[in-house]
């Protein structure tokens, strides 16, 4: 997510809307009071930052006001441009904040720029990413065969795992 918000609604972002009534496997307990229920919703990314982990029009299924570890993806203000959100990875907690970097070391733009991002400006988790079903060529009956539903099912949707083991802080 590399661009500027496309609108807001009563004073929140567009991509900041909950999209759906959060589900009972959706609370989680700790920090806070437990069993407290903490907004799923859904953002787009735009931009290479995080390719490989991500691509551009990837959706991702984020988690607001989830605990943040080392090695998570995550949504944040960027600290220069507050009213732009940015999809990064949390490396490292340090005085005053998160160290995070993009998964694509060429995109630049995380704290190799900006240094430590500020607690309250990680904004959220990512639990998920998941692909849209491509807009390729479909049958004369505008159907898509079993194999290739199935061939995208079992790519699209993926666990956005920990990657903390193989990423240090500069």
């Amino acid at each position: 997510m590399y661009g500027a918000e496309r609108g807001t609604r009563d004073g929140v972002p567009e991509e900041d809307r909950e999209v759906a009534e959060v589900p009972e496997w959706g609370r989680v307990s700790g920090g806070g009071r437990a069993g407290r229920r903490r907004p799923l919703r859904v953002v787009e990314v735009t931009g290479p930052s995080m390719v490989p982990t991500l691509y551009h029009g990837d959706l991702l299924l984020v988690q607001y006001g989830a605990p943040v570890r080392p090695g998570d993806v995550v949504i944040l203000r960027h600290p220069f441009q507050q009213d732009l959100l940015v999809v990064k990875r949390a490396v490292e907690r340090r005085p005053g904040g998160w160290w995070v970097r993009g998964d694509n070391t060429f995109a630049g733009g995380d704290s190799t720029d900006y240094g430590v991002v500020p607690e309250e400006l990680v904004l959220a988790r990512v639990r998920a990413r998941y692909r849209p079903l491509p807009k390729g060529p479909t049958s004369a009956k505008g159907q898509r065969s079993v194999t290739e539903l199935l061939g995208w099912a079992v790519s699209a949707v993926r666990p956005v795992r920990s990657a903390s083991a193989r990423l240090r802080a500069r």
